[in-house]
């Protein structure tokens, strides 16, 4: 049975697709302009790590304030304490990432290496307790891919941080922008 309130409010995936449709010019606009980005970022790797290190620093300025906010919602001193000095915690290491962005590159680069080497390990792990008739060949090749990236990165540093994460930002800049000129194509065609 379907009530007025049923009707009024068209939803579900045929209803969302129908009205992609209508917008698929802006989709491809969209990822044009993501390629675009991702090329210029791998033309000049060092500012777009420099950029991303900013963006970072902003974000943790962000999350400092909103964490001291938080921490007046505490109803203990000790929670009070705890919160306020992570907020403030977060908000210097923001301030410093701005102060010298080069440098928390270099952090921020040994902290990829590191994290894709133990999720690698991870995957890895994880490919080989699985039982044969899963798909776990391509779980291994992907734990194998992200444990060669993360030793790449750790071989080099810190020598790559000052273009590292510059050139993760262009690749995946690209990759989002062929994805949305895709998908901006194919709702082109389905209509």
């Amino acid at each position: 049975m379907t009530t007025a309130s049923d009707t009024s409010h068209p939803s579900g995936l045929g209803w969302g697709m129908a009205a992609l449709h209508a917008k698929w010019g802006w989709i491809v606009a969209l990822g044009v302009v993501y390629l675009i980005a991702g090329f210029v970022a791998l033309g000049s790797m060092v500012m777009a790590t420099v950029a991303s290190v900013i963006v970072v620093g902003a974000m943790m300025i962000v999350a400092g304030v909103t964490e001291v906010i938080g921490a007046f919602q505490m109803k203990s001193w000790g929670k009070f304490l705890i919160w306020a000095l992570l907020g403030v915690l977060y908000i210097v290491a923001g301030f410093l990432t701005f102060a010298n962005p080069l440098f928390a590159a270099v952090l921020l680069t040994l902290f990829l290496g590191a994290s894709l080497l133990a999720s690698g390990a991870v995957r890895l792990f994880l490919a080989f307790s699985m039982k044969r008739e899963s798909p776990w060949g391509w779980v291994a090749v992907s734990a194998v891919v992200t444990l060669l990236l993360g030793l790449l990165i750790l071989v080099r540093w810190p020598v790559n941080s000052v273009y590292i994460l510059g050139l993760f930002l262009g690749i995946d800049l690209i990759m989002a922008g062929a994805g949305w000129v895709s998908l901006g194509f194919a709702l082109k065609r389905r209509g």
